[in-house]
């Protein structure tokens, strides 16, 4: 399988970072592009804004650490729920090959190893998500 294009969801969350990081390492290896996802949801006003036409400083600073090539980035705000933001990412334009995720994002709730978002990407996509684990530490 080649892998050309990466989708990673990013709600500002610490599990969000950590999925980018991944995201990012896997594309350095592979030569992918990276189109990272942000969907602005019913509760959008609740959480920190995200503008479409600027990538967000933190994720800058990712880019920078991972030492990856920003022109391999692409910033998607999208209208929608992230589940069905997410999943739509294996469809044009983008054509992901590989979906990412955190394993919980901005809705944590104690106790549970999934969030309800990347429990439902997992459930049904039709492409391989991969799921990082909030204990990911780049090797």
């Amino acid at each position: 399988m080649t892998i050309e294009n990466i989708a990673v969801g990013y709600d500002g969350s610490p599990d969000a970072a950590i999925a980018v990081r991944w995201a990012l390492g896997a594309a350095g290896e592979t030569g992918a592009t990276v189109t990272i996802v942000h969907a602005t949801g019913l509760l959008e006003h609740l959480h920190e804004r995200f503008t479409p036409d600027r990538l967000p400083p933190a994720l800058l600073a990712l880019t920078e650490e991972c030492q990856f090539n920003p022109s391999r980035i692409r910033w998607l705000v999208d209208n929608g729920d992230p589940c069905s933001v997410l999943l739509r990412m294996g469809s044009p334009p983008i054509n992901a090959d590989v979906l990412v995720v955190g394993s919980r994002g901005q809705g944590k709730r104690a106790g549970l190893l999934l969030g309800s978002t990347s429990l439902e990407v997992v459930e049904h996509a039709t492409m391989p998500v991969v799921v990082v684990p909030s204990s990911y530490v780049k090797q």
